[in-house]
């Protein structure tokens, strides 16, 4: 590391004075220094990488409280806003199919840096978006970016493990991005409040935030050397190695259950807090999806020590009433109830999604991680995506309230079905255990 070598070197030509250890610790002193050095590089690149997973994260969900003014400026349909949504979502799923691994090849710093200047440049067109078709052309370029740079991102959290804090890198890698999920919804309902032009003032900050960290990516600490097949490594590809097949068919139902939700209430939900409440403020609209992933970031921190297979169960039990309680918004309860959902709706989401990973990757070897995870969020992408998209076209057609009971149902439905697979799956691991036992 030529920062720490420099270091070194300079310790070592310096003149000796009066108070300098004596020679025979001189090489452990400068050994000392050399360390320390070192762990400041590392701790401060550990937590830039964290602020890069929160923004572009919080940059994703920064337009969910933008989504009813988009409609009264354009006239934008329930079926266009989820369109927008998904295209993001499906660009991102892209990009981490194709450039989930390019920075083993290139190493960490070039691809986040080249993926925060396209978030920049991402941040610009929205900003400067006239209609649904620049703004979907933005969310495109977005999710491109967002999927490259958080997959460096997290592999270089995973990279800079304090072995003396062993599980801090999952956890970061967990907690984060919902965190920035909420952090983006609340920042940008405070500036449609309170700032001028707020559809325009929220993309130029974010703008900025992702120049100045493109800036500093590029000082950070190194993690992973140059390897040859960087085109190689483009090529679209997943598999799921043999030893997680079952736990993933065990677990898929629950991701997609939750998933699905958030994508609902990002896409959605403003409309549905309109729907029940017409006279509620314009922030009402937008912190619904905030109460979520909220309670989601809390919900993995609190159970982060937790069994996980019981951690999944429990998520997929608070589905039920999460969407008994959203549904009884739409039958006089008001929006208490839909914020209600939406808290129970988090809890399910940040218990099934850690419990799930954590049960994913408890097996695993270190050369099986990147496909697992590739697997794991092209499930759940999916899963976000496409049936807000249903839901959007079936809003045209039936109108939210219908939608919504529709929506809320198969969700409870999948729940059930979640819940029956995760207890099999219990079970059937249980019974080696017991066998071996005798």
């Amino acid at each position: 590391m030529p920062g720490v070598i420099s270091d070194v070197q300079a310790l070592a030509d310096a003149p000796a004075i009066s108070d300098a250890p004596a020679a025979s610790d001189a090489p452990a002193h400068i050994a000392h220094q050399a360390t320390r050095t070192r762990t400041r590089r590392r701790t401060a690149s550990f937590a830039l990488d964290v602020s890069i997973l929160a923004a572009l994260l919080a940059a994703s969900s920064a337009p969910t409280p933008l989504y009813p003014l988009y409609r009264d400026q354009w006239g934008l349909s329930a079926l266009a806003v989820t369109v927008v949504f998904s295209a993001y979502a499906l660009a991102l799923l892209l990009a981490l199919l194709t450039t989930g691994a390019l920075s083993d090849h290139l190493g960490r710093r070039p691809v986040l840096a080249g993926a925060l200047l396209m978030a920049a440049a991402s941040m610009v067109l929205l900003a400067s978006a006239d209609g649904a078709g620049s703004l979907t052309i933005a969310r495109v370029l977005q999710g491109a970016a967002t999927g490259a740079a958080t997959s460096a991102a997290g592999a270089a959290l995973l990279d800079l493990e304090n072995p003396r804090r062993p599980g801090l890198s999952d956890l970061a890698n967990s907690v984060t991005p919902v965190a920035g999920m909420a952090t983006g919804v609340l920042v940008s309902t405070l500036l449609v409040r309170f700032a001028p032009a707020p559809t325009v003032t929220v993309f130029v900050l974010l703008a900025a935030l992702f120049l100045a960290q493109a800036i500093a990516a590029t000082f950070t600490t190194e993690t992973a050397h140059r390897r040859v097949g960087a085109l190689r490594s483009l090529r679209p590809r997943t598999g799921v190695p043999p030893p997680v097949r079952r736990t993933l068919l065990a677990a898929g139902a629950a991701v997609g259950t939750v998933w699905a939700l958030g994508g609902f209430y990002s896409s959605l939900g403003p409309a549905l807090v309109g729907l029940v409440a017409p006279d509620a403020p314009q922030a009402a609209r937008g912190m619904v999806f905030f109460t979520l992933s909220a309670t989601a970031a809390l919900t993995v921190w609190a159970l982060r020590r937790r069994p996980p297979r019981a951690t999944a169960i429990g998520g997929c039990l608070s589905v039920l009433p999460a969407a008994a309680l959203t549904l009884s918004g739409l039958h006089g309860a008001g929006l208490p109830a839909v914020y209600g959902g939406a808290v129970l709706a988090g809890i399910a989401f940040g218990a099934v999604s850690q419990g799930a990973l954590r049960m994913l990757l408890a097996s695993l070897d270190e050369r099986d991680r990147a496909a697992t995870l590739a697997a794991y969020y092209i499930l759940s992408y999916l899963s976000m995506s496409l049936p807000a998209v249903a839901a959007g076209a079936a809003t045209q057609h039936y109108g939210l309230g219908t939608t919504s009971h529709a929506y809320a149902i198969t969700a409870a439905l999948l729940a059930l079905a979640a819940l029956a697979a995760l207890t099999a799956s219990r079970r059937g691991a249980a019974r080696p255990e017991a066998d071996r036992s005798h």
